[in-house]
């Protein structure tokens, strides 16, 4: 049987008889038929926002050369794509070229039957579905290769290959890169207490809450077990030093909740900026940095080099209306 109810397919023909043996056996079957008569007529649906089940489009059909309509109906329908039958007596190396290229897929004789027809489309919306499987796996094994599997964030990999893109920007376009580093302080402590399924929601929370203070093209990734690293690109060290500001205070200030109850966390940071230095080396400042950091105390902030320091005083506890009974460390 042939997809129905919300599925539609396009008919593209100027020849009646086409029409007349096509369109019934379509309708029959439950699916929207949309007919058009011409090449222009047919295009707005073909590039449309709507994506069509699949489209059967006359080799014949008036209006414009069917090469252009196809190349405009392929290039408007990257990521979006659906299969086209082209009906056509004429077999030339041309059609056969654009069905190994995937511009179409399939090629079907003028005077193919109904039941021979229905039998190609469903042949080809088959195969049209296990590709965009295939496809969607291949994203995923992608997607799962680039990011750390608990909090979706990128792992160590990617962020140092990202960061060399970014490297390289800097050094075109003459601007700034920072990368804050930031550990969340005892975290064994919390992992022992509470247990490692309840820690793994508390890192979780982390990035929830982290995530809405980046801007669209900054980074975040986790290099570590309970380490995270931001890459802010044209943010100087004394926006950085603010940027790790805020994580303290609109991260970690207020208590974070797991398996019924209120969890205090703080973490310490290290900056670096790049200066269009390898990433290499940056990544070793800011874990030097940090370092420094957690010799300091709980909540520390600390810059690598000659940057600019952050005010020493952790932020408050909680806000004073705040009725939740923590647990600390």
């Amino acid at each position: 049987m042939l997809p129905h109810d919300t599925h539609t397919f396009l008919l593209a023909s100027a020849e009646p008889a086409l029409l007349s043996a096509i369109e019934p056996m379509l309708a029959a079957e439950g699916a929207c038929v949309r007919v058009f008569l011409s090449a222009e007529a047919a295009l707005p649906a073909l590039t449309g926002t709507e994506t069509p089940t699949l489209a059967l489009i006359d080799a014949n059909l008036p209006g414009m050369e069917m090469e252009q309509l196809l190349a405009a109906a392929r290039a408007e329908t990257v990521g979006r794509r659906f299969p086209i039958i082209l009906i056509s007596d004429v077999v030339t190396q041309e059609w056969i070229d654009r069905l190994a290229e995937g511009v179409i897929d399939d090629l079907a004789p003028r005077s193919i039957g109904p039941a021979f027809l229905r039998l190609r489309l469903e042949a080809v919306l088959r195969d049209h579905h296990r590709l965009r499987e295939l496809e969607q796996l291949r994203e995923a094994a992608t997607l799962n290769a680039q990011t750390d599997r608990l909090t979706g964030v990128f792992n160590r990999e990617t962020l140092l290959a990202m960061l060399f893109r970014e490297t390289d920007r800097v050094l075109r376009m003459k601007s700034s890169l920072c990368v804050i580093l930031f550990d969340i302080d005892d975290f064994g402590h919390w992992n022992s207490r509470l247990g490692s399924e309840a820690c793994d929601e508390l890192l979780c929370q982390v990035v929830t809450r982290a995530s809405r203070l980046l801007r669209s093209y900054d980074l975040l990734g986790r290099p570590g077990k309970d380490e995270f690293l931001m890459a802010l690109p044209g943010c100087s060290s004394v926006n950085a030093v603010l940027m790790a500001e805020r994580l303290r205070a609109d991260v970690f200030s207020a208590p974070f909740h797991v398996n019924g109850g209120a969890i205090r966390l703080s973490a310490c940071f290290g900056i670096a900026n790049s200066m269009g230095r390898s990433p290499v080396v940056v990544l070793r400042e800011a874990e030097q940095a940090l370092l420094v950091a957690k010799a300091t105390g709980p909540e520390s902030i600390q810059c690598a080099g000659d940057s600019p320091q952050a005010n020493a005083a952790p932020v408050a506890f909680l806000s004073s209306d705040s009725e939740d009974e923590l647990l600390a460390w």
